[in-house]
């Protein structure tokens, strides 16, 4: 897998670093160390702390040809390491010591090799830190400043060089590499988002133009049939898939690729079906009221039908001929529920009877509202104290694909 080889070229390079670092550590504290003692005068403790961290680090780092296991050889060097920064810092002047910037320097690298372990080393270092002060007060102190007055600004100059070796060639590369694996990971993965955008885009736009391909077949099946239901029924198919291929439209011409601001979606299906239904010059008044509410495409689809039927059923039944009529549409979120919605639909026209409802009729309008709400989860009830035909439909937002409408 692609990722999987990635993180292993990062953690190959990381371990090759951390050996190289360490194995010129190790020499320079036996540099150190022999500087010390033969040209410093200081031979009490700190060279031989110095060469024994050497020491053991160079075997820590050979044993690790053996095992393979970085983890272990990491840590064991970090701990060595810490216990000689502690070492030389206090035996060269404790809390005013220049060595005692070592100490969270190799914290610090512990953080930034290993994060798990890295915490553990910044909660040692204050311990370590407050120890090392005790050795500054004479009532506590059990060790002694064995560097020669004559040789402490030497001393102090090495120590300062070392901590700069540390920090530049031990943390300052850990960190850039690091950066430049997240800035590196971060691109690809801007990219992989980008690319998976475009193609879903794609995808919209492809399913848009083949529905946009079967409305179009519909319209010149039904131009072949003059009169009589069969030219209603493609004309209401035909509708219906014009709703649906609208989702898609507003998915790929728009950034937000998983849901789409319905307010405009609600305008333009509601205008389509007032022109297609009642022609260009008509007396019918479209009232809208639909706050910033976006929907995913399991609810925007469903619902779009719903209100496709309802329109449809309005437009050719409920405001008779070329006769003024109004149709609302009222969208709000529910207060009481989260990612429940409020539906208030209908028109002023003539209304039908109570008596006839969607398991009576022979009207597969009708009979699609009522599936598709429950298809959204919701119920419907008629509104009555409003003239002609109102809909007050509850519904919650669908967060999974649906199953085909029955």
């Amino acid at each position: 897998m692609p990722g999987f080889t990635i993180d292993k070229e990062r953690l190959q390079d990381k371990t090759k670093l951390f050996l190289r670092v360490n194995y010129t550590t190790s020499i320079i504290s036996i540099l150190f160390g022999a500087l010390c003692y033969f040209f410093l005068n200081i031979t009490q403790v700190i060279p031989f702390a110095l060469a024994g961290f050497a020491i053991l680090n160079i075997i820590n780092l050979l044993y690790f040809r053996s095992h393979k296991k970085i983890v272990p050889t990491f840590n064991f060097s970090s701990i060595i390491g810490l216990i000689t920064a502690v070492v030389v810092t206090v035996y060269s002047g404790g809390i005013h010591s220049p060595f005692i910037f070592m100490i969270p320097l190799v914290a610090f690298g512990g953080f930034v090799n290993s994060t798990k372990y890295g915490r553990v080393y910044f909660n040692i270092i204050t311990i370590l830190i407050l120890l090392v002060f005790t050795q500054s007060i004479p009532e506590l102190s059990i060790t002694e400043n064995v560097i020669p007055e004559e040789s402490s600004s030497v001393f102090s100059l090495i120590s300062v060089l070392f901590a700069v070796f540390i920090l530049g060639n031990t943390l300052g590369k850990t960190l850039l590499k690091t950066y430049n694996a997240m800035y590196s990971s971060k691109k690809a993965l801007a990219n992989q988002v980008h690319e998976k955008e475009n193609l879903l885009k794609e995808v919209h736009h492809r399913v848009k133009n083949n529905l946009q391909t079967v409305s179009s077949l519909l319209s010149l099946q039904s131009r072949n049939i003059e009169t009589g239901p069969m030219k209603g029924l493609l004309k209401g198919t035909q509708n219906r898939v014009i709703a649906m291929a609208m989702v898609h439209e507003m998915l790929y011409m728009r950034n937000d690729i998983s849901h789409i601001e319905y307010k405009s979606y609600v305008l333009e299906l509601g205008e389509y079906l007032i022109r297609s239904i009642k022609g260009n010059d008509n007396n019918v008044d479209l009232k809208i009221d639909i706050p910033n509410i976006k929907l995913g495409i399991d609810t925007a689809i469903p619902l779009g039908l719903l209100i496709n039927e309802t329109l449809t059923n309005a437009l050719k039944y409920g405001i008779e001929s070329d006769n003024e009529g109004e149709i609302s549409i009222k969208l709000r979120q529910d207060a009481e529920k989260e990612n429940c919605y409020i539906l208030e639909i209908g028109d002023n026209g003539i209304g039908f009877p109570e008596t006839i409802n969607h398991k009576t009729t022979k009207s597969l309008g009708l009979k699609l509202i009522h599936n598709l709400t429950r298809q959204l989860r919701g119920t419907i009830e008629r509104d009555n104290s409003k003239k002609g035909t109102n809909y007050i439909i509850k519904f919650q937002e669908i967060k999974q694909q649906l199953s085909p409408v029955a």
